[in-house]
């Protein structure tokens, strides 16, 4: 630990490579939605997760289907500096089913976070296969 950077906020000391800086521009944000997968780096952490975002996100693949809240493979959904949801997106013959949750429902009618959803998703579609219509649930 004492080669590694570190800052103490509120009460919990976060530690990181001595050679990366925290405030660079590489560690900016952007307007872009990303879909995460459940064992990104942001994502894998589970306490640090509810610490940051202040909600609870579990991986729910191995969950008995009664007893899930989030979907089969959930995709926790960053936005700019906060993870507002999560997606659960399947390939279909006719293109991508969605179906997303909101920390704050509200989310979901913001113009500019549809706008960088449909993009993302876009990009998602792309990478499967011929493009073809996403339905947003």
């Amino acid at each position: 630990k004492q080669r590694l950077a570190h800052a103490r906020v509120d009460g919990i000391d976060w530690y990181w490579p001595a050679d990366e800086h925290p405030a660079a521009r590489r560690w900016r944000t952007d307007d872009a939605v990303r879909l995460l997968a459940p064992f990104d780096p942001i994502v894998w952490d589970r306490r640090r997760f509810e610490i940051f975002w202040g909600w609870t996100y579990r991986f729910e693949a191995y969950t008995p289907p009664a007893r899930r809240r989030l979907g089969y493979y959930a995709l926790p959904i960053l936005w700019r500096e906060q993870v507002v949801g999560w997606s659960t997106v399947k390939a279909t013959d006719s293109g991508l089913a969605v179906d997303c949750g909101y920390v704050d429902p509200a989310t979901a009618s913001d113009r500019p976070f549809r706008a960088a959803l449909d993009e993302e998703l876009d990009r998602l579609q792309r990478f499967l296969g011929p493009k073809s219509p996403h339905p947003l649930k």
